[in-house]
């Protein structure tokens, strides 16, 4: 399993302290939810999302990704040849590591814009949020369910991105637009992963840019050690050497495991990482009985449906949907599809009904259980003592109107590990004949493990 886990999570160094020997333990007992799981409806939209995320442990500086022509380019199979117009976003999630250990010099992240046209463009930054492990947001312990209004708990560069972006905030050292003249460029993003001083010395970044542009633009993400000056110090890259970088460079090293087929092979699955340019930056569902329905009838008492979040290839939970987005250019030895749908929004709408002659407790969740691609019980199962890994740690928007009809907005942070069944984000009690709007939003973590579910359930009458 920890293979598996690998593909979507930093390095385990960054995230759980080094392994203790202790005893055996007997593995944890399997519990099935019995239950019906459903296939998200909707569908992604179709905003492409520039997506940086291979190799993950960058070693040696070239190019991440870039969508640039290949004219003139030293390395022509290094651009993809993908321009950008109107609604874009831009995701990057890399960790540099000291290449011997003493060399301690900081990689630094670059992202440059280039506007081909004879007239100068606008590019807006509607959100935008870029953080490191350390010291911005640490891997560390948080309990599995956290009030999170102010946006302050995060463990994990990947969390503390996503909960800003959810808020719709723009961090301070983004500007709200960037006006590039015409056959120019210019870096969106020109900042470090330092790993001086850190023990062991790694360092992980994360970002996400909500972008909107009035006319053509290229773009590339880069990696470049620090420049150093004559006394010793540091430098961030200048536009210039980003540029010839870009002109002359090959694509970075080393290279991720390449993905295998994503028809059953037979084999053991590889997933890869994505270095490419995604469809779609946002899933919004509307969760009714059918497509002509206006509500979603919650479940009679004591049961429980589920609609499945975040599918892939070998994980559909029995539903046969793929939600991982499609990849409208890539690297041939990347992911074939953006699995895990880092960065990507969900909008989830549930009118719920209780059509019921009597009042209801119902709840909505978001549950971790064990990955399947066809469910071998008659429900999903979860373990009674959840496992060691974290699967899910990420902020949860969920809006209501309470008992007083008052609208509520609660932000929860969860942490689950797999196997975990999860908390209620929220518990209404439904008279008979009720209806309740329930809205849940995230943004999925990019060190999160797919596939999880959105469960609605309704308490067991008491006897």
């Amino acid at each position: 399993m920890v293979k598996e886990i690998s593909k979507y999570m930093l390095p385990l160094l960054l995230i759980f302290p080094i392994a203790q020997s202790t005893p055996a333990t007997p593995p944890p007992e399997e519990v099935v939810q019995t239950q019906e799981v459903r296939p998200l409806p909707g569908q992604l939209d179709t905003v492409p999302t520039f997506n940086s995320n291979s190799p993950e442990l960058v070693l040696q500086e070239g190019i991440l990704l870039s969508t640039f022509p290949p004219d003139g380019k030293k390395v022509p199979t290094a651009h993809l040849n993908f321009p950008f117009r109107g609604r874009f976003d831009i995701f990057a999630h890399h960790v540099a590591r000291a290449e011997p250990s003493e060399n301690l010099r900081s990689l630094y992240l670059g992202i440059i814009l280039h506007n081909p046209s004879s007239e100068a463009v606008k590019v807006n930054i509607w959100q935008a949020a870029s953080y490191l492990s350390q010291p911005d947001a640490p891997f560390i312990q948080l309990p599995s369910f956290s009030q999170n209004p102010l946006g302050t708990i995060f463990a994990g560069p990947g969390d503390r991105v996503m909960s800003d972006v959810l808020r719709g905030r723009r961090q301070e050292i983004f500007p709200a637009q960037i006006e590039i003249p015409a056959k120019q460029s210019r870096m969106l993003l020109n900042l470090p992963i330092p790993v001086q001083g850190l023990t062991p010395p790694l360092n992980g970044r994360s970002t996400l840019i909500r972008l909107q542009s009035n006319g053509t633009v290229y773009a590339a993400s880069l990696a470049m050690f620090a420049r150093v000056n004559p006394d010793g110090s540091e430098r961030s890259p200048t536009l210039e050497e980003w540029q010839n970088l870009l002109d002359n460079g090959d694509l970075a090293g080393s290279r991720d495991k390449a993905p295998t087929p994503l028809e059953e092979t037979g084999k053991p699955r590889i997933y890869g990482r994505v270095a490419g340019v995604a469809s779609g930056s946002r899933w919004r569902a509307l969760l009714v009985d059918n497509p002509k329905a206006r509500y979603l009838t919650i479940p009679q008492p004591g049961q429980v449906f589920s609609y499945a979040l975040s599918t892939l290839h070998g994980g559909t939970l029995g539903t046969g949907q793929i939600q991982s987005a499609t990849m409208l250019v890539r690297y041939p030895d990347t992911a074939y599809r953006a699995h895990g749908n880092y960065g990507i929004q969900y909008n989830l709408k549930l009118p719920l009904y209780n059509n019921t002659q009597s009042p209801q407790t119902v709840s909505v969740s978001i549950q971790t259980p064990l990955k399947e691609n066809q469910l071998v019980k008659p429900g999903l199962r979860f373990l009674s003592t959840p496992a060691r890994e974290v699967f899910f740690r990420g902020t949860v928007r969920v809006r209501y109107k309470d008992e007083q009809n008052q609208p509520q907005t609660q932000f929860v942070h969860l942490v689950q590990k797999r196997g975990q069944p999860g908390e209620p984000l929220v518990s209404l009690n439904m008279k008979a004949g009720d209806r309740s709007l329930v809205e849940v939003d995230f943004l999925y973590p990019p060190d999160a493990t797919p596939p999880q579910v959105l469960t609605v359930s309704t308490q067991a009458e008491s006897r």
